[in-house]
């Protein structure tokens, strides 16, 4: 696929997101010149101790997608173990692996997939074995300091 039919599959899967957004979502360019880089606002899932939080993500698609996968990154601090609790707010995220994308993937998949892991952690693909393990021996521990993070950083109301 050429530069341009890059630029037009994004343009593409763009056009089909904002006109019926995942939900509990909404997505805009961050730059209107730059197609390559999304904000996404997500609402944290009912279902999850994110559950009134507002999140920020950050998706940067490579010039060379989709033979490439894009990155997606938390801006809003959130306490998860597949989130780098680093500052720079990483996903781990199988499906994002060089390894496991696919070019017939689509980017509302990596959304949906993104919001599935709010309410059901991967503790395998953790990233934060700390908080997995938190996760996995201390749940009410894990749950009382996710919603404090949100509280704190995500804006609940």
């Amino acid at each position: 696929m050429s530069a341009g039919g890059s630029h037009k599959r994004i343009i593409k899967e763009l056009s089909e997101i904002t006109q019926s957004p995942p939900q509990g979502m909404k997505v805009s360019l961050v730059d209107e010149s730059d197609v390559h880089v999304w904000e996404i606002l997500m609402d944290g899932p009912e279902q999850s101790v994110y559950a009134g939080g507002h999140f920020k993500l950050l998706l940067t698609l490579p010039k060379d997608y989709p033979f490439k996968p894009p990155t997606l990154a938390f801006t809003t601090k959130i306490y998860h173990p597949n989130v780098t609790n680093d500052g720079k707010g990483a996903m781990c995220l199988g499906l994002l692996r060089s390894d496991e994308w696919k070019p017939p993937n689509k980017i509302a998949a990596v959304l949906d997939m993104t919001r599935s892991i709010l309410v059901e952690p991967n503790l395998d693909d953790a990233v934060e074995g700390a908080i997995a393990e938190e996760y996995r021996t201390r749940r009410k521990e894990f749950d009382r300091t996710a919603r404090e993070w949100v509280g704190k950083y995500a804006g609940r109301k």
